[in-house]
C-alpha cells in the first residue's frame, strides 16, 4: 500500500497535542481589527480543540502521520 500524502494546509491550520487531541487557532483575527474590543481580541489569542467528530478526519484523512 503506498504512503498516504498529507493535506499541506491542514498542516498549516491543526497541532496536534501531546494527549493527541487536535488544536487550532480561533477565527477572526485576520482584518478589521480595530472593530473588535480589546477583550474579544485577546480572547481569540487562546487555541481551542477540534470536536472529535472532526478530529477523526483531520487524524484520518488530512494528517494520517502527525498524531503519532
Amino acid at each position: 500500500m503506498p504512503k498516504l500524502k498529507s493535506c499541506r494546509a491542514a498542516m498549516k491550520r491543526y497541532r496536534y497535542t501531546a494527549s493527541g487531541k487536535v488544536k487550532h487557532a480561533k477565527q477572526g483575527k485576520r482584518h478589521n481589527l480595530h472593530v473588535k474590543t480589546e477583550e474579544r481580541k485577546r480572547g481569540m489569542n487562546r487555541g481551542v480543540y477540534l470536536p472529535e467528530m472532526d478530529a477523526k478526519h483531520v487524524r484520518s484523512r488530512l494528517l494520517p502521520y502527525g498524531s503519532r
